[in-house]
């Protein structure tokens, strides 16, 4: 789990709860954002990001699931590299990685699908890409990619990203743009956590358009 150092941020309330990501979709990567934004401000907070495949959900039953299928291997890299971090390197260095990812795929244009491309960028965050891979290879964090994702499907009845995860209730909320700054996202973080999780009556808000 991603907790947060002591720094600006450090004054206010605790939180726990989980993330759900997929390097694809970038409201995952504006979600995720804020919250590493607020950790890095130091928010006493407790993350746990969880891995959750945008492929799974169209696979039929008498299809392989992703995590069965040889040829999705490469969509499956930069997750699985990740968790690799995640579970045995400093959380510094998943937070690094984690970024890392979701700039490469959505600012930088870079295949995250490459072998050569995520040993770049896992190099490029000051992380020695070759244990990494190696674990990757080893077939362990495929899966844990499995139950992680089977896991909130099944429990949680989660359907994609960013799904945020406290206790038994999971709240799918699609935040439009990245933090302008750490208190910025911390406010937002907070109105979005208040209204999914503290009025459960309140089930589902959606703008008609996205004019702002």
């Amino acid at each position: 789990m991603a907790t947060a150092p002591d720094t600006v941020l450090a004054g206010v309330a605790p939180r726990r709860f989980a993330l759900t990501w997929d390097y694809r979709c970038p409201f995952a990567r504006n979600a995720t954002e804020h919250v590493l934004a607020v950790l890095s401000a130091g928010a006493p907070w407790d993350v746990r990001f969880v891995p959750f495949s945008l492929d799974q959900p169209h696979i039929d039953d008498s299809e392989d699931a992703v995590w069965d299928d040889a040829t999705q291997a490469p969509s499956r890299l930069a997750m699985e590299a990740a968790l690799v971090l995640r579970e045995r390197y400093p959380e510094t260095a998943f937070l690094t990685a984690h970024a890392a990812f979701f700039r490469a795929r959505h600012e930088e244009a870079r295949d995250i699908t490459d072998q050569a491309v995520v040993a770049s960028i896992l190099a490029g965050a000051g992380i020695d890409p070759e244990p990494v891979l190696a674990a990757v290879a080893a077939g362990w964090p495929r899966e844990l990619f499995r139950r992680e994702h089977t896991d909130a499907v099944d429990r949680l009845a989660v359907f994609g990203v960013p799904t945020f995860i406290m206790g038994s209730d999971a709240v799918f909320i699609r935040i439009m743009d990245p933090p302008k700054d750490p208190e910025a996202a911390l406010e937002t973080l907070e109105r979005a956590l208040r209204v999914a999780f503290d009025h459960p009556e309140l089930n589902e808000i959606k703008h008609t358009t996205a004019s702002f």
